[in-house]
C-alpha cells in the first residue's frame, strides 16, 4: 500500500516519518520523500491514527491524486536544489520528463493552480534558499553558488536575489540565518 505525504522534504523529514510508522506499527517496504510504501494495506483507523500522527509534527497524509502529483513535483525539484549541482542550461521541462510519464503542459497547469505559483517560480525560490544557507554558512563564493545552482552569472543570480529578497547576497549575509526559511515554506509568500 502507498501512501503519499505532504511536507517531507529532507532526510530529517524521512528518519521522523519512520519513527511515526514505527510507533504505529505500520512496517515498511520503503520511505523516500514524499512517498512511503507498507508492507500490508493499513486498515481505515490506522490510517486516521497515522494521519493525526503525522500532522501533530507538520506533515500531511494526500489521498486526492493531484495533490500528491505536486507534492511529488515539489520533491524532485526540492532534491534537484538540494543537491547543488544543477547545469547552466536546466530544464525543468525535461527533468521532469525523465521523473514523471505525464504531459508537462498539464502537469504545471495543475501546479500553479494548486500551489499559486509556476514550477519556474517556486524552483527559483528554492535555489534562492539554497543561495541564502550557503552564504549562511560561509560554504562557497558567490560564484561557487551561481555556477552550482545553474545561474550564468554571479550578477544573474544577484539580480535575481535581490528581485526576490530585497537585498543583495552580500546584505542578506551580513544579517545571517534569521531570515532564512524552511524548505517547506518556500514558495509560500513571494517575498522571502
Amino acid at each position: 500500500m502507498k501512501l503519499f505525504i505532504k511536507n517531507m522534504v529532507c532526510p530529517r523529514c524521512i528518519m521522523s516519518v519512520e519513527q511515526i510508522l514505527k510507533e504505529n506499527k505500520l512496517p515498511t517496504k520503503y520511505v523516500q520523500l514524499g512517498e512511503v510504501e507498507l508492507l500490508k494495506d493499513a486498515s481505515k483507523p490506522q490510517l486516521q491514527k497515522l494521519s493525526e500522527a503525522l500532522e501533530k509534527v507538520g506533515f500531511e497524509l494526500l489521498d486526492d491524486q493531484r495533490t500528491q502529483l505536486i507534492e511529488h513535483v515539489k520533491n524532485l525539484l526540492i532534491q534537484k536544489v538540494q543537491e547543488g549541482n544543477i547545469p547552466e542550461h536546466f530544464s525543468i521541462q525535461k527533468f521532469l520528463k525523465g521523473e514523471i510519464f505525464k504531459d508537462y503542459s498539464s502537469v504545471s497547469k495543475l501546479f500553479s493552480e494548486v500551489e499559486g505559483i509556476t514550477m519556474e517560480q517556486f524552483f527559483i525560490l528554492q535555489k534562492i534558499e539554497k543561495t541564502k544557507e550557503w552564504l549562511t554558512y560561509n560554504e562557497l563564493s558567490l560564484s561557487d553558488i551561481a555556477f552550482n545552482l545553474g545561474y550564468s552569472s554571479t550578477q544573474h543570480l544577484s539580480s535575481q536575489f535581490k528581485k526576490l529578497t530585497g537585498m543583495t547576497p552580500t546584505a542578506f549575509k551580513s544579517l545571517g540565518a534569521r531570515l532564512r526559511k524552511t524548505i517547506d515554506k518556500v514558495g509560500n509568500s513571494p517575498k522571502s
